[in-house]
């Protein structure tokens, strides 16, 4: 992922609207300067033709031709009347001129006169630089103006932003429980701020969780390591004297305590695993043949157990380990439930594009209010009321995780626990 750009975000929305509001300007510069053209030169073609109709009605009169060069003379333009006799009445025009001819018709003294009608250009041209100038003098002006006024209103602006900052930074201090709470979380900046208090929420609440998580394995480490400490120590004292059933009996405790301390330390390490993302070797799984290796487990641990699997073969591509290890743990927690002399069923099935495994004990089952508490990490509920009793309060969550790393999902019925896996 490329680093995230962080130019001054003041000078990026300041910079950003000058430059819309130049393009703006200019724009409007542009199309005022070529209305006001255009305007002018309808006007100008205007004052030239009604002059011409004036002659022409005037000399239809028979008015004479001074008199007409007189009345149709106006202000910035001029009026030259060539006579049939060669005469001209007017003045010449020179310079940069627009001009208009004209041929009179009326008595014989006028009739085939050729009229010029000239209007100086350089009073539109003048008009047209003074317009340029007063636009670009008050476009300039106006974003300067907007440049000061973005500069002094963007802290009020961005103050939602330093609070954000500032809250940050109190937090990676040390802070904890500040929240942002915006008044309006349906504008930007509000969804912005909901965010934000969401990410809080639960960032304080995984390090709420993993504080208690580091605190009750610790706790739960303490008694295994304690029991191989007193062994050890035990052991250690006896003498050569000492008994051989007497230093048996304390390695074998050295040994169960070590291997409970190992059980816990894998449990843990499974759960870190899970929580990184578990790595799973695919492969094709037949969840009836896994069913009937546990059943066969629990027949030779207890032997007075009624243990039955049934339903049809279902295969699914998942990780066979994994899986094994997610029924090892239900097969055992049905036995403890159920008792030497109870039941377990275990019963596969397939719905459509999902595969399913129920194991199923002849236990009291969990209470409804305990059915999703049991998949927290280290609960450990009384033996008379269900499922994770003894072990170290890991493996129903271990088992959970393991079966929505492959995309299932593992939920607890009673006295019944549902693994779903999906099936093409």
């Amino acid at each position: 992922m490329s680093p995230l750009r962080t130019t001054s975000l003041r000078r990026r929305v300041t910079l950003t609207a000058l430059l819309v509001l130049g393009v703006v300007l200019v724009a409007l510069g542009i199309t005022i300067a070529a209305v006001f053209t255009a305007q002018a030169e309808r006007n100008l073609n205007a004052l030239l033709t009604g002059r011409v109709q004036l002659a022409q009605q005037l000399a239809r009169e028979n008015v004479a031709p001074a008199n007409l060069v007189r009345r149709i003379d106006a202000r910035g333009v001029v009026v030259s009347l060539r006579l049939p006799s060669g005469d001209t009445i007017g003045a010449v025009p020179s310079g940069e001129r627009r001009q208009v001819r004209a041929v009179l018709s009326g008595p014989p003294r006028i009739d085939g006169a050729e009229l010029v009608l000239s209007a100086d250009t350089a009073l539109l041209d003048g008009a047209e630089r003074t317009l340029v100038r007063v636009l670009v003098i008050g476009g300039l002006a106006a974003i300067a103006v907007t440049a000061v006024a973005l500069l002094l209103s963007m802290k009020v602006a961005l103050r939602p932003l330093d609070r954000m900052t500032g809250l940050a930074r109190s937090i990676a201090s040390g802070s904890r429980g500040g929240r942002l709470s915006p008044s309006r979380p349906d504008t930007e900046l509000g969804r912005t701020a909901e965010a934000f208090d969401e990410m809080l929420d639960a960032l304080e609440a995984s390090e709420e969780r993993m504080r208690t998580f580091v605190a009750d394995a610790a706790h739960e480490l303490r008694t295994p390591i304690a029991g191989v400490r007193a062994a050890a120590e035990a052991v250690l004292e006896l003498g050569p004297e000492a008994a051989p059933e007497q230093r048996e009996r304390l390695e074998l405790l050295l040994v169960r305590e070590s291997q409970r301390a190992g059980r816990l330390v894998d449990d843990l390490l499974d759960l870190a695993r899970i929580d990184a993302g578990l790595r799973l070797e695919r492969g094709p799984v037949r969840l009836r043949e896994l069913a009937r290796t546990q059943a066969d487990r629990l027949r030779l641990l207890a032997p007075s157990l009624t243990v039955t699997v049934s339903g049809p073969e279902v295969e699914v591509t998942a990780d066979e380990g994994r899986i094994t290890q997610i029924l090892a743990n239900l097969a055992d927690n049905a036995r403890n439930a159920a008792g030497d002399s109870g039941t377990v069923e275990f019963h596969c099935g397939r719905y459509g594009t999902t595969a399913s495994v129920v194991v199923e004990d002849s236990g009291p089952g969990v209470p409804e209010a305990d059915r999703e508490r049991i998949f927290q990490r280290l609960v450990r509920l009384d033996t008379g009321r269900g499922r994770a009793s003894g072990g170290s309060g890991l493996g129903l969550t271990i088992a959970r995780g393991l079966a929505r790393a492959h995309g299932g999902e593992l939920s607890c019925h009673g006295a019944s626990f549902r693994l779903t896996l999906p099936c093409e």
